[in-house]
């Protein structure tokens, strides 16, 4: 038998062991050398103390996100406890860990949708795993409002809250709603939003509201306040600032300058600042950022809070209730099963941020009004996060990452810079009524279009990977927006891109260009992909050349091709000898665009100049621009 060790005496304590004990502690300095030495490799010259701010990506809020981020990077500010101020980390103390967030799924039904046929959608998702509707009303592009009570036939108010959207026939939805839950006895229980939006006029456009809208918002305030305490009623939508092209920062300072407007109106009618605090719930985009879309919830609790400590509410009125809704702006419509994956990664971001309902937007809303299976798709997504992955287990699960504090914090300072310059110049209405906030966003969006244009921003599926002849799923169009009406502009990302390629689709046949590669299939390969890649993206096929280095038959088989746009691609070497009198041959034969695969920076073109040669394709290039051109000279457009 085995002796057990002894139990006599004090044993010594063990040497604590660590599983970088073996290792030696690595010197930021030392880092940054090894980048700089690496980039060095690359032909950037930036040297060690150069070299985080070389390999950092700058945001459109004005601060950097670096590549490397330790505890000298945590912002001086503490995050502090869910559930308490300044609510970074959660508006209540025990998250979303019970039930989740609510899934909160958008109906916005067409004017040839039967009543009945819409409230069997509407049963339908509430059914199979949906515990929230935001319904789209009347004014706001969805029926008429006296079919809601047939929408929510059959709908327990007190278990599924109702956000409504109905612009400026909010006042007649509103009283429909707590009409229906007068009937049901549906009271302390009934939640969701009634919708109020006072800026809706200023930020979708047309004509303002009717006379008593205001005074509807606050009657109904008060019946809230009195007899539904888990009922907002008035939304501060950052959405419309998102979609007009704005960073999250200027997204973020809107929606707060709207949301103090919103308390402004209805504290002045005589509501208590606790009971008009409690009646807003803002509404945010959720991208496919999902650090900077958690960062952005994180950081807007606690902007409200510090609006609310100021204004004299109690801790508990001044914990924002959040809806985040994947971004319309980032949907696309080619290739539209992308979207799929990018609302996935948008919700992932949106709950770990702590949103309190989440609605994500089927992958065809951008080709119209979704049909069955996205709808199914769009609320499996979330079912699937929080049943599956149980993403709601854990409260605020990235507090205490130097990189997500630094970001929210980063975020909070931006989105407060802009929420106060608003405050400066008389509040949110009198930022919208002289332009000067659409003008800031219009200035953000001409940025991101930039890099949009010159692929720095890719979107996959429409400008990186494009699948040319993919059959897209048809769809009936959803109400589209005035554009006469005033109001902000509504923009996708990808538009540019998409216009593209439904310029193209329109010809009778496809515009083709001509892929004139040189040398062996190892030397153009590469080249002939990336151009093919970009040609794609504008609608424009190509076909093959034979390949080889004689110039004549590269100069028959394009003639054959019936083209007047030719690419030159190959390596660097072949360029050296024959690029420059190909392209000259190219264009005695025809030509009138000859490009060539690679930047003009480093090719080589030997003794000729290559003046035969019209553009080049490359990494960074503007193809928006590029593109535009070719399809004006393929489809005889060109000036």
């Amino acid at each position: 038998m085995t002796a057990g060790p002894s139990t006599s005496g004090s044993p010594e304590a063990p040497e604590e062991l660590t599983l970088a004990s073996e290792f030696d502690t690595p010197a930021r300095a030392q880092w940054r050398e090894l980048v700089a030495e690496a980039l060095a490799k690359s032909g950037r010259e930036v040297g060690a103390d150069g070299a985080e701010a070389a390999i950092a990506t700058a945001t459109d809020d004005g601060f950097d996100i670096a590549a490397l981020y330790t505890a000298e990077d945590a912002p001086g500010v503490p995050a502090g406890a869910p559930g308490l101020p300044p609510f970074t980390r959660a508006s209540r103390p025990e998250g979303h860990v019970a039930e989740g967030w609510y899934r909160r799924q958008r109906h916005a039904f067409g004017a040839d949708v039967a009543p009945k046929d819409a409230h069997d959608v509407v049963m339908a998702d509430l059914e199979n795993g949906v515990s929230s509707l935001w319904l789209v009303l009347g004014d706001a592009g969805g029926p008429a409002v006296d079919t809601l009570p047939t929408l929510l036939d059959g709908v327990f108010l007190d278990l599924a809250p109702v956000a409504l959207e109905a612009g400026r026939d909010t006042p007649e939805a509103a009283a429909t709603l707590l009409r229906l839950a007068s009937e049901h006895g549906v009271t302390t229980s009934l939640g969701g939003s009634l919708g109020y939006d006072p800026l809706f006029a200023r930020t979708h456009g047309g004509a303002a509201p009717a006379e008593g809208f205001t005074e509807s918002m606050v009657e109904h305030s008060r019946t809230a306040a009195d007899r539904h305490p888990n009922l907002t009623t008035v939304v501060a939508d950052g959405l419309p600032y998102h979609e007009a092209g704005g960073s999250d920062g200027q997204e973020l300072g809107a929606a707060l300058a709207a949301g103090l407007h919103a308390v402004r109106v209805l504290n002045d009618a005589g509501l208590s600042v606790d009971d008009a605090f409690a009646r807003v719930e803002f509404r945010l985009a959720a991208t496919a950022d999902q650090f900077s879309t958690l960062a952005k919830l994180r950081a807007a609790r606690r902007c409200w809070d510090r609006i609310g400590s100021v204004a004299g509410a109690s801790a508990a009125a001044r914990a924002m209730r959040q809806h985040a809704v994947t971004s319309p702006a980032m949907m696309t419509s080619r290739d539209p099963w992308v979207n799929i994956l990018r609302t996935t990664v948008a919700a992932v971001g949106a709950g770990l941020g702590g949103a309190d309902a989440v609605t994500v937007l089927p992958f065809d809303t951008a080709l119209g009004l979704p049909d069955d299976f996205a709808r199914r798709i769009a609320r499996n997504t979330q079912a699937l996060l929080l049943e599956e992955s149980h993403l709601a287990h854990v409260i605020d699960p990235a507090g205490g990452s130097w990189y997500v504090e630094s970001l929210s914090d980063a975020l909070a300072h931006a989105a407060w810079e802009v929420f106060t310059t608003i405050e400066k110049a008389g509040g949110i209405e009198a930022a919208l009524d002289d332009r000067s906030l659409a003008a800031a966003l219009e200035e953000t969006w001409t940025a991101r279009a930039d890099r949009i244009a010159h692929r720095r921003d890719p979107i996959t599926g429409v400008s990186e990977y494009p699948n040319l002849h993919e059959t897209l799923p048809s769809r009936t169009p959803s109400p589209a927006p005035d554009d006469d009406a005033g109001g902000l502009p509504r923009r996708r990302y990808a538009q540019v891109f998409e216009e593209l390629r439904d310029r193209a689709d329109a010809r009778q046949r496809r515009p083709q260009a001509f892929l004139a590669t040189v040398g062996a299939l190892a030397q153009h390969t590469a080249r002939a992909s990336f151009a093919t890649n970009l040609l794609h993206a504008g609608g424009i096929d190509v076909v093959d050349g034979p390949g080889g280095t004689e110039i004549d038959d590269i100069v028959a088989a394009f003639r054959e091709s019936g083209t007047t746009v030719a690419v030159v691609a190959s390596s660097d070497k072949v360029y050296a000898e024959h690029a420059a009198p190909l392209a000259t041959a190219l264009a005695e034969a025809g030509a009138t665009r000859v490009l060539l695969a690679g930047s003009p920076r480093t090719a080589d073109l030997g003794p000729d100049d290559g003046t035969a040669l019209t553009g080049y394709l490359y990494t960074g290039c503007d193809a928006a621009a590029l593109l535009t051109d070719l399809l004006d000279v393929l489809t005889g457009e060109a000036s």
